[in-house]
């Protein structure tokens, strides 16, 4: 490993360590972390980036020098180099991943990081944890020229979305669409498609986008999860989701398709 000419993502609590270079946020270097003496903790490898390599750590001590920032790391999107922001979005999964996973489900013996791989490993009884991936649905469902977006008690005043939902164990992706839509709007579809997929490390999803088309129109919402959901037109949308997000790509796709469709 080339600690000495490498990208250093630094987490406290939830938070990445940034400089500021002309209103556009970077990664810290080697010598960045040199220079200030700072002091990571739990050193982990987790690929190359622009042919360095790349670790994550933490700081125990949220004091900083002034030119250093820390942020959150969703709201960098359009703020930092896009290759750099989808390494940070994969530091934010594993360094989470290690803060959860920090005892033995087995024996409860506090775990160490594993030298050979990307995993955690129990010195008492070998038990070893890789990183968490939780998959999920997400899905655009239409009928003629309208989408189907609904509001979730977790969204922002008047924030729309497509549903999604989380894999239950022995379900198929297909199936994991069909009981989501039909739990919390009511609603009933066929001729379901693969779109695409996107990993969502808030905290640790992989996004499986659908479009599907309804069978049966009429909504139903569950009052928990959903309290509002309707048909929109491209040209009558809701707020919705920022660019970051497959969710976006999704009504992007549906608000293309109206647009193709009627010239």
């Amino acid at each position: 490993m080339d600690i000495k000419n490498a990208y250093w993502f630094l987490f406290h609590d939830d938070e990445l360590l940034v400089k500021e270079v002309e209103g556009i946020s970077t990664i810290l270097s080697s010598s960045d972390i040199e220079l200030l003496r700072l002091n990571p903790i739990n050193v982990q490898c987790i690929g190359t980036l622009h042919e360095q390599e790349c670790f994550i750590a933490h700081l125990d001590d949220e004091t900083i020098p002034e030119e250093l920032f820390w942020k959150k790391v969703r709201p960098l999107y359009g703020n930092m180099e896009d290759e750099c922001f989808g390494f940070a979005c994969r530091a934010l999964h594993i360094i989470n991943w290690m803060k959860t996973s920090k005892f033995c489900g087995c024996c409860g013996t506090p775990m160490n990081v594993s030298q050979q791989e990307l995993a955690m490993q129990c010195p008492s009884c070998g038990h070893i944890v890789y990183p968490r991936i939780s998959p999920a649905i997400i899905v655009a469902v239409t009928k003629d020229d309208q989408i189907l977006l609904a509001r979730s008690n977790r969204f922002p005043p008047n924030r729309y979305s497509v549903i999604a939902g989380f894999v239950e164990p022995g379900e198929s992706l297909e199936d994991c669409v069909q009981r989501e839509l039909k739990e919390e709007v009511g609603v009933e579809v066929h001729s379901i498609s693969y779109f695409g997929n996107q990993p969502w490390p808030f905290p640790d999803s992989l996004m499986i986008a659908f479009t599907a088309q309804c069978s049966t129109e009429k909504i139903t919402i569950d009052n928990q999860e959903i309290v509002e959901a309707g048909w929109f037109s491209a040209h009558n949308l809701p707020d919705i989701p920022d660019k970051l997000s497959v969710a976006r790509r999704l009504i992007d796709w549906f608000v293309e398709k109206q647009t193709v469709s009627h010239t």
